[in-house]
């Protein structure tokens, strides 16, 4: 925040804080934001135009505030015996954990986060009054210490980032269960990169009968190549989706938003069908940077951790220089990049080599 800034009457809290976001720079290839790179095909495109068009004229009226027929989409595509009433929709993954920590948050009570992990958990944490404990990680990033953790702290949300962002890993389902145990409060899973997972990693979604605190939260951003849409959900108990409803907007989530979400889900075989060939290529890229002698954590989404560098600013500097924009994020030394397309990913790896060759 800026002095001029600071001498409003913000909250205190909030002066010292940034606000959230990667570099938005205009270069050739951008492999920094964890975008699905393909655009929508021309069919998903008419299928989208079309479904707008058809809500167009009631753009005079509120839309369904409960969004309801989109919900029940959620639902069938997650599976797992779940219905309307098991999901909630809103702008953004983001959205959805800011009106969980308004409900299950705030003064007075306290979110445990393992990091490295989803830097907007501990931001929103501060904006809705919760206070964020920052949990540790093991030297591989697994959380083996994760249920002792929540014991000793026995916070009132806690968050699971799986796959995590920005090391890509996947958390065990038993280990989610024994955080679960442990746990007074709501477990947050946050799947934003599920469907990117390798074969044989579970989703949390197969835990959550009987467990009336477990949260999944998802996202449209990345497996349906729908950033621009803004549109996450979650899937949980029904009485999680009655105390959503305490402190959601009125009207929040636009007739436009839940249009182009339902052909999107409509036509899902489309958008999927990217998520295989990334997921290859993902797997090609990591064997790629360890053949060239990097650190690279193993990765169940659509980037790569890898490292580890004495000066990774002068790394990430010399790769946009060339033209390339990856992330400086994550653990010191550590570098991320995107999974981007075949086209993008060869001029990240040229520009990576010319760079380790200076």
């Amino acid at each position: 925040m800026t002095e001029e800034a600071k001498k409003l009457p913000v909250r205190d809290d909030l002066k010292d804080l940034h606000p959230y976001g990667a570099p938005q720079l205009d270069v050739p290839v951008q492999l920094n934001t964890n975008e699905n790179p393909y655009a929508p095909t021309r069919t998903l495109q008419k299928a989208i135009a079309e479904a707008v068009a058809a809500v167009a004229g009631t753009l005079n009226r509120y839309p369904d505030r409960d969004a309801t027929d989109l919900r029940k989409d959620l639902a069938d595509y997650l599976g797992h015996d779940l219905t309307a009433a098991n999901t909630w929709a809103a702008n953004g993954s983001n959205e959805i954990i800011q009106q969980l920590l308004q409900a299950f948050g705030g003064p007075g009570r306290t979110a445990l986060g393992f990091e490295p992990s989803y830097s907007m958990h501990p931001l929103i944490a501060t904006v809705t009054s919760t206070r964020w404990l920052a949990g540790t990680r093991d030297g591989d990033y697994g959380m083996s210490t994760a249920p002792r953790q929540v014991k000793h702290h026995q916070p009132d949300v806690v968050f699971i980032t799986s796959p995590n962002n920005p090391t890509g890993t996947s958390v065990p389902l038993d280990l989610i269960k024994q955080v679960y145990d442990e746990a007074p409060g709501m477990v947050i899973v946050d799947e934003a990169y599920a469907e990117f997972r390798r074969d044989g990693t579970p989703s949390a979604l197969s835990l959550l009968p009987g467990r009336e605190r477990l949260v999944v939260s998802r996202t449209m951003s990345k497996a349906f190549a729908a950033a621009g849409t803004r549109l996450g959900y979650l899937a949980a108990d029904p009485a999680v989706i009655e105390a959503l409803l305490l402190v959601r907007l009125p009207y929040h989530l636009s007739t436009i938003t839940q249009a182009v979400a339902r052909a999107a889900l409509a036509h899902k075989a489309e958008p999927l069908a990217t998520v295989e060939a990334l997921r290859a290529d993902r797997d090609d890229l990591v064997a790629w940077l360890r053949a060239h002698a990097r650190t690279v954590a193993d990765s169940d989404a659509n980037f790569v951790l890898f490292g580890v560098f004495g000066d990774r600013d002068a790394v990430w500097q010399g790769l946009l220089d060339r033209g390339v924009l990856i992330r400086n994020t994550g653990p010191d030394g550590w570098l991320r990049v995107t999974v981007g397309t075949p086209e993008e990913t060869a001029a990240f790896k040229a520009a990576l080599t010319e760079v380790l060759a200076l």
